[in-house]
């Protein structure tokens, strides 16, 4: 997705002499997340991004593997997971595979002491609740509900919350993270069909060039160890940077359903693929217009992946009792489709106001023992006439 962006003070040509007022040379860094075949962009700095003070010890937060073999239909109440004040102690990670994590957290105070950065994973933050900016050396970008925040990796970042109650669903990717190819043109654009544009994107605004020295701690997350670096200048000091990686931000409410006579696959709701996997958003839409249509999806065995399915807002259609928050799992193998009744609910109905989002990832996710602790019980009888279930 990310198109060409030129901010601040930036030379006439890469890699040539560039000083400053005071005639020494601004520092110029090369960030990118694929060697140098992928996005990336030039930043200029005052100072080198490279003067480390001293490092602290790395302390473990790998996830703790509960299930590692999974072949049941089940559901998670992840507004059941406490909050916690600290941000990175607040995350969670509940499903992991070779291609991603996926978990949520809870944090009550900003990021005020420090800064993060994911030297892992290219990062999705969607906020569930809650509202305020994210801020980075290329700008702020800010954030409220239904927003999704992409997060290249290596990424050094801060989240200034605007109050306590702040839930949060967050997805690592260790491929990059893209929009849809299928809607974009050989030049990268948006296709007329798309159901979003460059319009609908955050960009970061705002540059501010921090010239500070002093002390100034990153954790870097580096295969599951958290490591406390301590630099000795802010690492917001550019005074310029241009290229196509950088942070973003796009809401759900700006992404545009795609609806016809008769119902609509998932895919159609796409709007972020990764490696090996795919993010939907579901949102309120009208529903199909053939005089027989059925609105409720029909059984479909989901052989080739996983499916998970986080509950934002509104009544979703095609399940019983669903709540804000809850996730919902069903593995690749075995057919799911809607719960008692639900079908014929959805005869005749013309919209639906439901919002949630979808995770597909293509290879098989397992389950920590986070997820155990918020997990509901026989879910996977729910779809039986008479079910034992608790929904």
């Amino acid at each position: 997705m990310p198109f060409y962006q030129r901010v601040g003070l930036v030379p006439a040509k890469r890699h040539i002499v560039f000083r400053q007022p005071n005639g020494s040379l601004y520092h110029e860094e090369l960030f990118g997340t694929e060697g140098f075949a992928g996005l990336s962009s030039l930043a200029y700095h005052l100072h080198p991004p490279t003067r480390v003070k001293e490092h602290g010890v790395p302390y473990s937060v790998r996830p703790e593997i509960a299930t590692e073999d999974n072949l049941q239909a089940r559901s998670y109440m992840t507004f059941d997971v406490a909050q916690e004040e600290d941000y990175l102690e607040s995350r969670k990670t509940l499903f992991v595979n070779n291609d991603m994590t996926i978990g949520v957290a809870a944090p009550a105070k900003s990021m005020a002491d420090y800064f993060f950065k994911n030297a892992d994973a290219d990062e999705i933050l969607f906020v569930h609740l809650g509202s305020g900016e994210l801020r980075t050396m290329y700008g702020t970008v800010p954030f409220e509900y239904g927003d999704y925040l992409i997060i290249p990796r290596g990424t050094v970042y801060q989240l200034k919350f605007n109050d306590d109650k702040n839930r949060l669903l967050i997805v690592e990717s260790f491929g990059p993270v893209e929009t849809p190819t299928r809607y974009r043109n050989n030049y990268g654009q948006f296709l007329e069909h798309s159901p979003f544009c460059e319009r609908d994107f955050k960009i970061p605004q705002n540059m501010e060039t921090h010239d500070e020295v002093g002390e100034f701690t990153i954790k870097i997350k580096k295969r599951g160890l958290i490591y406390p670096y301590v630099y000795e200048t802010h690492p917001f000091d550019l005074v310029g940077w241009d290229g196509c990686s950088y942070p973003y931000g796009f809401s759900i409410f700006n992404f545009e359903p795609i609806t016809g006579r008769i119902h609509m696959p998932p895919p159609i709701h796409q709007t972020f693929q990764g490696k090996n996997f795919v993010i939907c958003s579901f949102v309120p839409r009208l529903y199909d217009y053939h005089p027989d249509a059925i609105p409720a999806p029909y059984h479909h065995s989901n052989v080739d992946s996983d499916e998970l399915l986080y509950y934002v807002d509104g009544d979703f259609m095609s399940r019983n009792n669903i709540q804000k928050g809850q996730i919902t799992l069903h593995p690749g193998g075995i057919p799911h489709g809607p719960h008692p009744g639900a079908i014929e609910r959805s005869i005749g109905k013309k919209a639906t106001n439901e919002l949630a989002v979808m995770i597909d990832p293509f290879n098989p996710v397992k389950i920590t023992t986070e997820a155990a602790q918020i997990e509901l019980g026989h879910y996977y009888q729910s779809w039986l006439a008479k079910s034992p279930a608790t929904v």
